[in-house]
């Protein structure tokens, strides 16, 4: 998806609570140990990752509790709730769900919590958990232009939120530069070769391309949906090169640059949790698919789907300890329909939220999810989200991330409930055969009986 966002304050949402999480299982492979443990020390929080169980550690089942304390009152009505409200017609028969205490430890609520299923645009957390652990929250993304044998080069660095003004940037001081050694006239070139040529992910067609998403290559501008969004930036800096005075000879072509050619200009990216807060308030399938590429690359692995999908599994088994029991995952932005993750998986990511010592590193996710009511994100009133009689309570009560494809609709998130605990729950359907938008009203409903407001 793909939405103007409005722009969004500093993080007022500070879920609290004391929550443990399960040790990281180790491989017993040689082999799996070892490249666990290379990528730990490449990663920015695992020193501090390595805790205690959570609520789904081994042998614990959707629906049973961490600890023996008596459930809160208020947990147990919204359990029953849930217990009805699950089997609404509108969700199908297929349908996957969990609700957390992140304070007391506890899995208040679960229905097949454990059921892998197509998770759409919530896969979008599994990227995001695993980019801005390797590579970092301040991680920016530089473009760069050098200058060899007659030709100005572009070369992409996988930003995909670059634009006109940014290549406008770029054009301004490689001019500066061309007419101080007096040239007036240069060829233009675009180095992608950050990634390998595009090809399609297990799970999608070729439909998709370009308007859902477009082939994912290291270089884009305006985020425009072309079939070569290379060439096309390439096409974006020429003119802009015209614009200031310099003549540009012959078409774009693609090439690589060489070590000897001289640096002209670069430009560096928002800060990586910005990039990713504005991925997940859109639903940003190529910005997803984008930082799988660069986050295969921060871990040493191939720029591809497989190479980013080996590193998403391995920081959230290795580094957080979350259950990859039943995980399937082919690509970053939850387009393929091979991908499947049990609802618990993704509370379990969403849990992560909620302790203080990932704050700094995944703080960004937790900005990012969607407010419901929020105009301009993906549970804004234009998408018509909590807006029937039962769930217009809790706007503005709930965080959460949405998901959306022909088939499979998910709603994974964080609210504080009718005890003024943080809650995180997680809900996907799969195959419901009622109008679109009435199974995301029945979603909304779950979570604002997660909330406590829809009683």
């Amino acid at each position: 998806m793909s939405e103007i966002i409005a722009t969004t304050s500093d993080n007022t949402f500070i879920p609290g609570g004391r929550r443990r999480h399960r040790r990281p299982r180790q491989n017993g492979t040689g082999t799996g140990l070892r490249r666990a443990l290379v990528l730990a020390m490449a990663v920015p929080v695992a020193s501090a990752a390595l805790g205690g169980p959570s609520a789904f550690a081994a042998g614990k089942g959707a629906g049973t509790t961490a600890k023996t304390d008596a459930p809160d009152p208020s947990d147990q009505q919204m359990a029953a709730n849930l217990e009805t409200r699950v089997l609404d017609q509108r969700l199908g028969s297929n349908v996957s769900g969990v609700v957390l205490d992140a304070d007391s430890n506890t899995t208040v609520w679960g229905h097949n919590a454990s059921t892998a299923l197509m998770p759409a645009s919530n896969a979008k957390l599994a990227t995001s958990t695993a980019a801005l652990t390797v590579l970092g929250p301040q991680h920016r993304f530089t473009t760069k232009v050098v200058y060899g044998n007659g030709t100005l080069t572009l070369v992409g660095g996988g930003d995909r939120t670059l634009t006109t003004a940014d290549l406008a940037e770029l054009a301004k001081t490689a001019v500066a530069g061309l007419k101080s050694a007096g040239r007036t006239a240069v060829k233009v070139a675009v180095d992608d070769s950050l990634f390998p040529e595009p090809t399609l992910a297990k799970g999608w067609n070729d439909g998709y391309y370009p308007d859902t998403v477009a082939p994912v290559r290291a270089l884009v501008v305006d985020g425009h949906g072309v079939q070569d969004t290379s060439i096309d930036a390439g096409q974006v800096f020429a003119k802009q090169l015209a614009a200031d005075g310099v003549t540009v000879t012959g078409q774009v072509t693609r090439a690589t640059a060489c070590a000897r050619d001289v640096p002209v200009a670069q430009h560096k990216s928002a800060p990586l949790s910005d990039i990713v807060h504005t991925m997940l308030k859109h639903s940003d399938n190529n910005i997803a698919e984008t930082l799988l590429r660069m986050t295969a690359l921060g871990a040493g692995r191939p720029a591809t789907f497989e190479g980013g999908t080996a590193v998403v599994r391995q920081v959230l088994s290795h580094v957080y300890g979350v259950s990859l029991d039943n995980f399937e995952l082919y690509d970053g932005s939850g387009l393929s329909r091979s991908d499947r993750i049990p609802a618990a998986t993704l509370a379990q990511i969403l849990e992560l939220l909620t302790k203080p010592r990932y704050a700094h590193t995944l703080g960004s996710i937790l900005d990012g999810l969607p407010v419901s009511g929020e105009a301009g994100s993906t549970l804004g009133p234009e998408y018509g989200r909590f807006d029937d009689a039962d769930s217009k309570c809790a706007v503005g009560k709930v965080h959460a991330k949405t998901g959306t494809l022909t088939g499979a609709i998910a709603l994974s998130g964080l609210t504080q409930g009718k005890d003024g605990k943080w809650k995180v729950f997680s809900f996907v359907e799969n195959g419901a055969t009622a109008d679109p938008n009435s199974i995301k009203d029945a979603m909304d409903d779950l979570a604002a009986t997660v909330n406590g407001c829809y009683a």
